[in-house]
């Protein structure tokens, strides 16, 4: 193994044991130290990961910034290694990405997308009841779509109505409580699984028809095509463009700070119980929200201004 390479081994060897999973990372910058490689650099130089990370020419400006963010990450720790490492200015590529605005379901699109799921083709007689509860479980819930996907029959807790979330994101886990007749759902899917397969080859509480833990993927394009038959997305040959898999957990937040406003409660002290519910690293993701949502943005707004101002 040659020094980049081995340097690289032993960067994401060490960053994996604080958590981190790293599978994007690993991909990118192992074609960046093939890049060094082939342009006869031993060491990293910021002319040379800038050429890198502006190679794809037909990406937003944001993904070529992240790119050099992963680069200048390594060549911090990389220079502890090797002085001849020259590490990326921070500003270098000031790009940020703006996040989308999310697709907030109404109540009758759930129920419409809920009822398409139900009639998808089931020769075993579990695709359309899989389908059904894993998209009710996202609604119900907020969980981030590898989330419930990750679950394992163990850490569904169905007597105490409590789901332990591992392999989440940034390599945290947690637990979420959830209501009686989501629990309730979940034992009608449970029963339902067991009595197709009995003895399963994977622990996953969610299976495919054949039996196996579903990938992302495959829960993303079952969802593209049922949006598209009911009107979400537009008639497209693959996934086509519109209201996302993940805006489900947007639904939840926003339906849950709405909730809190129009109950007259304190929102900012309630809001950390809402970051921990839905996994959040830090509280200024949950405040996305207020800014995102319009109807969050004037409940917000109302809250803060006096009633003689208002009026």
């Amino acid at each position: 193994m040659k020094p980049l390479e081995q340097a690289l081994h032993d960067y994401l060897c060490v960053r994996r044991s604080c958590g981190y999973q790293l599978r994007e990372p690993e991909g990118l910058l192992g074609d960046f130290v093939a890049f060094l490689q082939s342009e006869g650099a031993s060491c990293v130089t910021r002319q040379l990961a800038l050429h890198w990370a502006t190679q794809p020419a037909k990406v937003q400006p944001f993904r070529w910034a992240q790119r050099l963010a992963m680069v200048r990450r390594f060549a911090i720790w990389l220079s502890a290694i090797d002085p001849r490492t020259e590490i990326p200015a921070a500003d270098l590529l000031p790009y940020r990405q703006r996040r989308k605005p999310p697709h907030i379901y109404s109540d009758e699109e759930i129920a419409r997308l809920l009822r398409q799921a139900e009639q998808l083709p089931s020769p075993k007689g579990l695709r359309a009841h899989t389908y059904t509860t894993y998209f009710g479980l996202l609604v119900a819930t907020g969980m981030r779509v590898n989330e419930a996907l990750g679950l394992d029959r163990p850490d569904v807790d169905l007597k105490l109505g409590i789901l332990h979330i591992r392999r989440a994101k940034f390599g945290k886990s947690r637990y979420v409580p959830v209501h009686p007749s989501t629990v309730e759902a979940l034992k009608k899917y449970a029963e339902s699984r067991d009595r197709i397969f009995p003895a399963p080859s994977t622990p996953a509480f969610f299976l495919s028809e054949a039996g196996r833990r579903i990938t992302e993927s495959t829960a993303e394009y079952i969802f593209a095509k049922l949006s598209q038959r009911i009107g979400l997305r537009a008639p497209a040959k693959s996934h086509g463009h519109g209201p996302r898999l993940q805006d489900m957990r947007h639904r939840f937040a926003v339906r849950t700070l709405v909730h809190w406003y129009r109950a007259g409660l304190d929102v900012e002290r309630e809001l950390p119980k809402l970051t921990t519910y839905l996994g959040h690293v830090r509280a200024t993701d949950t405040y996305w929200y207020l800014e995102a949502v319009p109807e969050l943005l004037q409940l917000a707004t109302e809250r803060l201004t006096p009633k003689e101002v208002r009026s």
